[in-house]
């Protein structure tokens, strides 16, 4: 495994594609520096933290120790998994039908689970009036994806078979399932994976990391305004 001997700055808020990189840093057990990002006070838009993430979305990374010995910057919760479990060699396979595995179950989080969880969250617990069509729309396409975790799970311990960047990358999205609308008690086998995970010791330092700093934005009107009214800049 490659050694760490200058810290990784870990740009992040407590959040599910937060805690995707909170988690891994932990897992891998190499040092890291936190930066905050205080998404309802607009940190991410800084010119600053710009450079870093041209998205204005955290988490991002800064590794002073890129390759060739060159600090890299690396932004997408995604592309950082994958950056890192390369590096490390960790939790992302090196043999191509076991990489592939892995890579279905990322990008599947990241089009699919991520970006529905979200509008469900938003749909049920911002939005300024209760639309019930996109109420429902989101609600129900959550429900569906867990079952899809659901079936492959009854014969998988893990998403891509071993535990792998994966798991962490889907695991944070079902943190808030009951904001989701959804029961785990219905899906039996993503339930004892969620478990499984959960009690990790890493994964609990990962969801620990900046959690006083976590609160509730469905009464912060300055906040919603920031995170729900973005515009170009």
């Amino acid at each position: 495994m490659t050694s760490q001997t200058r810290p990784i700055e870990l740009y992040y808020w407590p959040t599910p594609n937060g805690w995707k990189i909170s988690i891994m840093l932990e897992e891998l057990g190499v040092p890291y520096d936190l930066k905050l990002v205080n998404i309802g006070k607009g940190e991410q838009f800084e010119p600053s933290f710009l450079k870093i993430a041209p998205n204005n979305r955290m988490p991002a990374i800064i590794d002073p120790e890129g390759p060739g010995g060159k600090p890299i910057s690396v932004f997408e919760s995604g592309a950082i998994l994958q950056y890192l479990g390369r590096k490390f060699g960790k939790f992302y396979p090196q043999e191509e039908r076991s990489r592939v595995a892995v890579e279905e179950w990322l990008f599947w989080q990241v089009g699919g689970l991520g970006p529905m969880a979200g509008q469900a969250h938003h749909f049920r617990q911002y939005a300024p009036e209760k639309i019930e069509y996109a109420f429902n729309r989101y609600t129900n396409e959550v429900n569906r994806l867990y079952g899809v975790m659901n079936r492959r799970l009854a014969e998988h311990d893990y998403l891509a078979g071993d535990y792998s960047i994966a798991d962490m990358a889907a695991f944070g999205w079902v943190v808030p399932h009951a904001n989701q609308g959804q029961d785990l008690n219905e899906f039996p086998n993503l339930k004892r994976w969620f478990e499984a995970i959960g009690a990790r010791p890493a994964v609990k330092r990962g969801l620990e990391l900046g959690k006083e700093e976590r609160r509730n934005l469905a009464d912060d009107e300055e906040a919603k305004k920031v995170l729900f009214g973005q515009r170009a800049r």
